[in-house]
């Protein structure tokens, strides 16, 4: 498998590598040599981890997997060691409030965990997950926060600046 994964990687296409499904489908640290592998060819180094499970399961998928960034996250927030852990080492959760709406791991936009991980100092983003499954543009997302009174025009910006230095 990784003698087939050095060929991918040598051919320079991809600019990340991502875990995404079911987050509890195997133990994280059974990507661990695919990881380093991306690593080493210099890819950012992402996985889908923490729109269900615990604050415990992001911590151990960035440990384990040397992540930068987290899709989703949002459970870090029940663990204020954890989430100042992730303010520390500056590692961005790119947050999809619609899908966590949607899917019950938030109860609303006005109670969204990502004001949380904002204030703790944690690098987030607003995303959409799927559009065709939950109908939301990226900027439909910022809206949403906004129009919930959440979050200011002024840190909605500071968000998107956020996601355009990656």
């Amino acid at each position: 498998m990784l003698g087939r994964l050095d060929t991918v990687l040598a051919c320079q296409w991809f600019r990340s590598i991502d875990i995404c499904g079911d987050e509890f489908a195997q133990p994280i640290a059974h990507f661990k040599s695919i990881y380093r592998a991306a690593k080493a060819a210099g890819l950012t180094l992402k996985a889908h981890v923490g729109e269900f499970g615990t604050a415990d399961h992001v911590m151990e998928a960035v440990e384990e997997l040397e992540l930068q960034e987290v899709h989703h996250g949002i459970a870090a927030v029940s663990s204020p060691q954890i989430m100042s852990w992730l303010s520390r080492n500056q590692i961005q959760l790119n947050v999809c409030p619609t899908s966590n709406i949607m899917l019950g791991v938030a109860e609303s936009y006005g109670t969204h965990p990502i004001r949380k991980l904002y204030e703790h100092g944690i690098p987030v983003t607003i995303n959409t997950d799927d559009l065709l499954i939950f109908n939301q543009t990226v900027s439909q997302e910022y809206m949403n926060l906004y129009k919930s009174g959440l979050m200011t025009p002024e840190e909605l910006n500071e968000i998107r600046r956020i996601g355009l230095k990656r």
